[in-house]
């Protein structure tokens, strides 16, 4: 068994963040019902002209693994069915707007008539509660609120925002908070309300900045640098656009770098040899660095400074990653197959577990609809004429 294999998840999210969480809980085992409708397409499985195609990689990403249905949220018969579904199951995820989807009748209090014990998932920009509640917002904007970006860029420059490593925060926190909440009904027969507000996770990923701002220190933008190491950053190789990451942390490290880039003379210059020097010569010792760098083979200079014992590693792109064989080993990327056919690399589950099934995904990026027989006739228990009416009448739509 998968950790979750049981689990049944009624997933009303879309974009992203909400997304995001019910993936994660799907490669866990549960079984994850997407609701979407052709009224309404969720942004990320519309046609996208930056990628180019339909179902961009940002969908393929969150929607894999989960089964498929359409139906109108905005139709009674819908709402009715869209209950029936969560009497099914163990989990209700929404990520509206606070407010939205107690307007469509499908709010806490409406799930618990039909499902007492119901855990009950909404991820919004600023929670269900509180004078913000009425928000919107998108990964940029969770970063801006949280104060990550101010904390992101160089000093002399403006912040820089977090997109998509913001939205996967939220969902990763809800994900948890998920699972926190199911063991609690295990325990004592009792479901919950989960309220992820995804600006209180960003303020979260900040804790060290705002302890430090209520003893009056403001933290500033550092770039790539670290205010105890140096060198510490990224560094152009000749290799177009392949860096070289770069770590020191002690003076040994230093003297062995120093040896490295054919001066073995800085690791004894006063004016380089103590990790207080290196950090107030900080560019100088950037300029060394980068000297060396813009002659070597990134890939070869990294695995030599490995060996050597030195942090050190190229930027890789997302094809690195995807044809790692350490990664492809640990089922941390994962092929999967499509509806049409078509295989591609997926991120897989990032942690592992002994003695049981591995977390993982079974399939693809589903369609639209795609599992409509399996939901609607063997689990709802609705015959073939009903469920043509349903379409006929654009409840299923």
């Amino acid at each position: 068994m998968k950790p979750l294999s049981g689990i049944r998840i009624a997933d009303f999210t879309v974009h992203a963040a909400g997304p995001f969480c019910t993936h994660m809980l799907s490669q866990l085992g549960a079984e994850c019902i997407k609701i979407e409708s052709a009224q309404r397409l969720d942004i990320f499985r519309k046609p996208h002209a930056v990628y180019g195609r339909a179902g961009p990689a940002t969908f393929d990403q969150v929607a894999s693994n989960k089964l498929s249905v359409r139906l109108n949220l905005k139709h009674p018969e819908g709402v009715a069915l869209a209950k029936r579904l969560v009497a099914r199951s163990d989990v209700a995820a929404e990520s509206f707007r606070a407010g939205v989807i107690e307007r469509l009748g499908l709010g806490y209090a409406a799930l618990r008539e039909v499902k007492p014990d119901i855990v009950m998932t909404s991820v919004s920009s600023c929670g269900q509660t509180g004078p913000d509640s009425h928000f919107a917002g998108y990964a940029p904007l969770f970063g801006a609120w949280g104060g990550l970006g101010h904390l992101s860029g160089y000093e002399d420059g403006p912040p820089v925002e977090m997109r998509h490593v913001m939205d996967h925060s939220v969902g990763m926190n809800a994900a948890l908070a998920t699972m926190a909440a199911l063991h609690k009904r295990r325990h004592t027969g009792q479901g919950c309300h989960v309220d992820v507000a995804a600006r209180e996770v960003a303020s979260s990923l900040a804790g060290d900045a705002m302890t430090a701002a209520s003893s009056g220190v403001e933290m500033r933008r550092t770039g790539n640098t670290d205010p105890q190491r140096a060198p510490h950053g990224l560094y152009a190789t000749r290799d177009d656009d392949r860096w070289l990451s770069i770590a020191v942390s002690s003076d040994v490290e230093w003297s062995t770098l120093a040896g490295i880039i054919g001066r073995p003379d800085f690791a004894q210059d006063s004016r380089y040899s103590t990790s207080e020097a290196r950090v107030a010569a900080r560019q100088e010792v950037d300029a060394l660095v980068a000297d060396w760098a813009a002659s070597v083979d990134a890939d070869e200079a990294a695995e030599g400074l490995q060996e050597a014992g030195i942090a050190a590693h190229v930027s890789w792109r997302a094809g690195d990653i995807a044809d790692d064989p350490h990664m492809i080993g640990r089922g941390a990327v994962v092929p999967v197959t499509e509806t049409d056919g078509r295989r591609r690399m997926a991120v897989g589950f990032p942690a592992c577990f002994s003695g049981s099934d591995a977390p993982g995904m079974e399939r693809g990026t589903p369609g639209l609809g795609e599992h409509e027989e399996y939901v609607y006739g063997a689990l709802l228990g609705l015959g073939r004429a009903e469920q043509t009416r349903l379409v006929d009448e654009k409840v299923i739509f």
